[in-house]
């Protein structure tokens, strides 16, 4: 007597992958074609966004230095890299000398200002400390006062004090001081849609607080508001503004799920972008399951000879 083999088969393994391969598709439908309101969404490009006033806040009960500061944000378009400065060191160099390989966070401070401008230079040494790029070999700092009495002098002592704070190798190549005079000051702030005023009454500038993440051309990129700033969302316009060029292969993930916001200045989850991201993860799980299944289903079971 011989046993005979024959291919296991039951309705209900019919049945479950049936499911499985309805479910495959559906998923794929998902993850290929986003509704058409996402698709909007991720083709809209970002309108140009100033400094908001807050709610509830009466315009009359604004000074009027404070009226005329803010950010005007001019995202992809270039900064005039041809504008001349003096470095650290009192020589003149070009705004393009600190581009053309890396992305560049720019900053607006004055170097005497007694608070506003040390909080945002504080709250970017923060960031700066917790990230693991490196300043001068995935990205460069370039200072920039908007005084036009500051010294390269004053420049080097300012350096010096934040050095004291980033001690991170190469940010002593990496990040730069400059000054200049009122005629560039004013051509590069206007380009990069930084208000500012001067204020009679308390001899001081008044000034808008963040800073701003400029691709390796000098292409605006984002803006980050306020006096401290997420290691991310600084993390995340740098690689951004890269290209590519900077960062992780998690990097390049979480930018494909999270956005650039130029109402909040910061990076907000794509629910449909991460709806995708997850469904392609489930597609993959769901292909490997009925591989599983199929094989399993494919081999022959040995039946008990008939007495």
């Amino acid at each position: 007597m011989t046993t005979t083999e024959l291919p296991r088969r039951t309705p209900g393994t019919q049945r479950a992958k049936s499911l499985l391969v309805l479910s495959f598709v559906s998923l794929v439908s998902i993850v290929v074609s986003p509704p058409q309101a996402a698709q909007a969404q991720m083709a809209a490009s970002p309108s140009a966004a100033g400094y908001k006033q807050e709610p509830g806040m009466v315009a009359s009960a604004i000074p009027a230095a404070l009226r005329a500061i803010g950010f005007d944000q001019l995202i992809g378009q270039r900064v005039p890299l041809d504008t001349m400065f003096k470095n650290e060191a009192g020589a003149t160099v070009r705004l393009g000398d600190y581009f053309g390989k890396k992305p560049v966070v720019l900053v607006f401070a004055y170097y005497d200002c007694p608070m506003l401008c040390t909080q945002v230079i504080n709250g970017l040494s923060s960031a700066l400390g917790v990230m693991s790029l490196n300043p001068g070999k995935d990205f460069e700092i370039v200072t920039v006062s908007f005084n036009p009495n500051d010294t390269p002098a004053s420049a080097t002592a300012k350096k010096a004090v934040y050095l004291e704070r980033y001690k991170r190798i190469g940010a002593a190549e990496g990040w730069h001081f400059l000054t200049g005079d009122q005629a560039s000051i004013e051509r590069l702030t206007k380009a990069a849609g930084f208000r500012y005023a001067w204020d009679a009454d308390t001899k001081q500038y008044a000034h808008p607080s963040g800073v701003i993440v400029l691709t390796p051309d000098g292409t605006l990129s984002s803006y980050l508001f306020g006096i401290e700033y997420g290691a991310r969302d600084l993390r995340l316009g740098i690689v951004e503004a890269s290209k590519g060029k900077v960062g992780t292969t998690v990097d390049a993930l979480l930018l494909y799920c999270y956005h650039y916001d130029p109402m909040t200045g910061r990076y907000g989850l794509v629910i449909m972008r991460a709806i995708r991201l997850a469904g392609a993860a489930t597609v993959l799980a769901m292909a490997a399951f009925i591989v599983v299944m199929v094989r399993r289903e494919r081999k022959p079971v040995a039946l008990s000879p008939k007495p």
